[in-house]
């Protein structure tokens, strides 16, 4: 496993996360655990803010839908970043760290009435509108309760992203946005403009995650600008905003190779300047919505191993204590992750082994071939790279309580989400009258 962040291995052999020894987290929290990098975590969100907001003022917003606690939210406000949320709940959880609204751009293909009324009464910086229905309910709303929201537009610019079909969506085929290509795009930014209720700030764009070929973060950078063109030739509204989702990759597995944060923002400045020159267009200011490339790499998830089976001449089964429950990606997208034995990170491997989850469903696999050296029940398996899409999309399948997750800094360590308790599954539970 490459180590990131603040990893490293100690002088008894173990794995060690912001200098606090994961043995000794795993002790005192219990498994599964997740362990996020502070010091990482930041890292990352200054290199994000340098890159785009420092001599530009352009905007940086967290896409908090890879993950979000309040104290995440906290950290994220502490480095200068804002938020985007796709529902109530996240707009709930950021407002209860104490995240200014004026900060938060509200997203999302079918926000309900109440989420609306909400983000309206909340003064959420940026509504950002997904299609006909929603223009007309946001306009609705807006006008039978005196609000004028400032709002974005999504389009769907037909950008292939080269990632996997469940996490691309910025090609034509999608749920997401209103169509440049056949007029639809055109047609919502007449209909925004001409709307009393509504103010419309600019456009956006997201055409997928786990995204390595910059050339794609180009080419809808381009396409963008040429709309923007083309908008301001049909009505004469010059954009003053322009928002490129987010969409980076990662490195999971010795096979990425993805590029680094400075390199994506060059590439998308250099493109929206290029159209800028050619159009004879203002520049407009740039938003840009990372997500799993902030939190994925602080994370790092720690599983106690449990039961085996071997299959002669097939492969050899190790059970750990959570699974899909906790880390879905495997069985959603056939993602790869890599691992050590956290109690044995010095040890050399002598085996290979298929790390299984606990659920009743053969899919539920974490790493097909892991290279490890002896083991057994009650050693501690740490997959690195989960703070994105893990616990976020996390579920009580099997009655399964979901993990705790602590943040580790400097050899301290806090806990920012306790772990579910087994009487936390019934908690919301009813039992009719009838049936006592």
């Amino acid at each position: 496993m490459r180590l990131q962040g603040t990893m490293q291995i100690n002088n008894q052999g173990h794995l060690e996360i912001g200098g606090c020894d994961v043995v000794g987290l795993a002790d005192t929290f219990g498994t599964p655990l997740m362990i996020i990098d502070e010091d990482l975590l930041r890292e990352n969100c200054r290199r994000y803010y340098k890159a785009f907001t420092q001599d530009d003022g352009d905007g940086v917003l967290y896409a908090s839908k890879a993950f979000l606690s309040t104290a995440v939210a906290r950290i994220i406000h502490k480095e200068g970043i804002g938020l985007d949320v796709v529902s109530g709940g996240e707009l709930t959880i950021a407002l209860a760290a104490g995240f200014p609204p004026e900060k938060i751009f509200f997203h999302g293909n079918n926000k309900s009435a109440n989420e609306l009324r909400f983000a309206l009464s909340c003064g959420v910086g940026r509504i950002v509108i997904d299609n006909h229905y929603e223009l007309e309910l946001l306009e609705q709303i807006s006008a039978a309760e005196g609000y004028r929201p400032s709002v974005l537009l999504r389009l769907a610019p037909g950008v292939d992203a080269h990632s996997h079909a469940y996490i691309c969506t910025g090609q034509i085929d999608s749920k997401f946005g209103f169509n440049i290509f056949g007029g639809g795009a055109l047609n919502a930014v007449k209909r925004a403009l001409e709307s009393p209720h509504l103010d419309l700030k600019g456009l956006h764009c997201h055409i997928g995650s786990q995204i390595f070929d910059l050339g794609v973060f180009r080419c809808a950078a381009l396409m963008m600008m040429d709309f923007l063109q083309e908008v301001r030739d049909h009505t004469g509204w010059t954009a003053p905003e322009l928002d490129l989702g987010g969409g980076l990759g990662v490195y999971y597995t010795s096979g990425d190779t993805p590029p680094i944060i400075e390199e994506y923002a060059k590439t998308i400045k250099d493109a929206v300047l290029q159209k800028c020159r050619e159009h004879n267009f203002p520049r407009p200011r740039l938003f840009v919505e990372p997500g799993r490339s902030i939190i994925s790499p602080p994370g790092t998830t720690v599983y106690t191993l449990g039961s085996s089976k071997e299959i002669p001449g097939v492969r050899k089964y190790v059970a750990v204590d959570g699974g899909m429950t906790d880390n879905p990606r495997p069985a959603l997208y056939q993602a790869e992750y890599e691992g050590i034995i956290a109690n044995k990170a010095a040890a050399k491997p002598v085996e290979g082994v298929a790390i299984t989850g606990r659920c009743c469903e053969s899919g539920d696999m974490l790493i097909w071939d892991l290279a490890v050296p002896r083991i057994e029940p009650g050693d501690l398996l740490a997959i690195s790279c989960t703070g994105a899409y893990n616990y976020s999309m996390s579920s009580n399948y099997n009655a399964l309580a979901r993990p705790a997750v602590v943040l580790v800094k400097d050899g301290k360590v806090d806990i920012i989400v306790k772990r579910e308790t087994w009487g936390d599954l019934s908690r919301l539970h009813c039992i009719p009258e009838h049936l006592f």
